[in-house]
């Protein structure tokens, strides 16, 4: 355990020197520069933005990229924007996070049984990174996965995650990804290692805000993974 927590300590140190991808890099550190005028008083992070949770953890949630006021400001996943806003409160709710609000790194946050991903460690314009810039970092979700020796089941918060989590079985030999595996809210999928994948809806704001993903949806995602991950 202790040598497990150590590497994805150093895998982590290693994403946030990472500088693979020039225009994710330069965005990142404009944003971070002139900031929201929300947040004029506060220092962004404006780094590549590790991975956070248990590292003993049963269950991923992989997601796209950090937003650029929210994990771009933090360094953390999912923390001080709206989708981490709704996000926490149904981890609280089934266990996995030690409290319901997510407002930065020393908020004493602590993911019990999962680990918080994404296949794109850098805020990109407009949510959209290039395929080249997913594939730059690859690589660290490889080394990543590798390290969660106790990963039962990965829930892929929106297409691109899922996307992302099957373009890495291909390279690991895991599954061929297409076809058979179709992005739908709630879908379950087995790999051949006995790895569940489950997809969801993201929990951005256009899919919150509209009803698209609703609270009881995601909290049965993360039920279920409980009980598939036996946590």
């Amino acid at each position: 355990m202790r040598h497990s927590a150590d590497s994805l300590q150093v895998l982590n140190t290693e994403i946030v020197a990472c500088d693979r991808c020039e225009r994710l890099r330069t965005y990142c550190a404009e944003v971070a520069r002139t900031r929201r005028k929300a947040y004029l008083d506060q220092e962004y992070w404006g780094r590549p933005v590790p991975s956070f949770g248990d590292p003993a953890a049963r269950v991923m949630a992989l997601g796209l990229a950090p937003g650029a006021h929210g994990s771009n400001r933090t360094g953390r996943p999912f923390t001080g924007d709206g989708s981490g806003d709704f996000l926490f409160p149904v981890l609280h709710e089934s266990g996995f996070a030690s409290q319901a609000k997510a407002s930065g790194r020393e908020d004493g946050m602590r993911l019990i049984g999962l680990w918080i991903s994404a296949v794109v460690r850098c805020a990109p314009p407009g949510n959209k990174p290039t395929p080249q810039e997913q594939r730059n970092c690859a690589p660290w979700l490889d080394r990543e996965i590798a390290l969660l020796t106790q990963l039962r089941v990965v829930v892929c918060l929106g297409r691109i995650a899922f996307d992302g989590l099957l373009a890495w079985a291909q390279r690991t030999g895991e599954t061929m990804p297409r076809p058979g595996f179709v992005f739908a809210h709630g879908a379950e999928y087995t790999l051949a290692s006995g790895l569940t994948v489950m997809a969801s809806y993201h929990p951005s704001l256009q899919n919150t805000n509209t009803g698209k993903l609703t609270r009881p949806m995601f909290r049965a995602v993360f039920d279920r993974a409980r009980l598939l991950a036996g946590a």
